[in-house]
Order: C-alpha cells, then structure tokens, then sequence
C-alpha cells in the first residue's frame, strides 16, 4: 500500500478501545491503519502521541491521521503544532465533513468521553470520504500555512 492509504492512529491512555475500534473500522473502508499506541491503560502525556501522529502525516508517510484523547482538545493542540498539520476536533459528521471541505484538514481528533463508538465511526468516515473544495477556500487555507512561516 501507499501512504496515500495509510492513516496514523494515536492516542492517550483514556482512547485506546476506541482507537482500536477505529483501526478496524478504517480497514473495512480499504485504509491502512498505523496504529502507534500506546498499548496499555498506563497513563500517558498526549501531546507526545499528538506530535508523533503529526509527524507521520507531514512526512508524507500517512495520508492522514486520527488522534484521541479525552476530549480530543490537548492532542489536537499539540499536533497542530508541528509545521503543515491542520487538525481539528469534532464531535458531529457535519464538522468533519467542513473541515476536509473548506480547511483541507490532514489530520481529526476526537474526544473519547465526549462522543461514543457508533458516533466517532460516522465521524471518521465523514472525514474520509470529504474531498477539499479548494476554490475560495484555498486561499484561506494558504493564509492559514503563512501564518506557520
């Protein structure tokens, strides 16, 4: 396979059933999952599960990456700290859907005590099936990378 076919999984110590559940979700949609841990309920600083994430999708190993943590906010915080990552949190298909469309996001986040398995499958199979519009969007998006220089 590609790394247009390979999506990184990361999370903290409080995800780790749900990314699992979302490793195999993205297999039966024909997607590679990198699943890089952690492996055990030992508590775990996010923002270094965030930035490895982060670094696989900027490296252009992974198409793209799905990262947890409780509420999704801290992870996605420190992955959007590494230069060419744009990543945001959802809890609803409709915001993952937006921000691949208008924000050509690389990379979700979802909070696992805010939304459920069932919910956090149709959000990241929102994500991935949305395709960025570009158009007036595109411009913005270029705004947003400027700010990173």
């Amino acid at each position: 396979m590609t790394a247009n076919n390979r999506i990184v999984l990361s999370s903290d110590h409080s995800a780790i059933q749900l990314r699992q559940a979302i490793a195999a979700h993205i297999a039966t949609l024909g997607w590679e999952a990198v699943d890089i841990g952690p492996a055990t309920a030992e508590s775990t600083p996010y923002p270094q599960h965030g930035e490895a994430a982060a670094r696989l999708v900027v490296s252009g190993d992974c198409r793209f990456g799905i990262i947890l943590c409780g509420t999704g906010q801290g992870i996605m915080m420190a992955a959007n700290k590494v230069r060419g990552v744009r990543c945001g949190v959802c809890a609803d298909t409709f915001s993952a859907r937006m921000i691949r469309q208008h924000n050509d996001a690389n990379m979700l986040s979802i909070g696992a005590r805010v939304v459920g398995e069932g919910l956090a499958l149709d959000i990241v199979g929102a994500f991935l099936t949305a395709q960025f519009e570009g158009g007036r969007h595109a411009p913005r998006v270029e705004m947003i990378t400027a700010l990173e220089a």
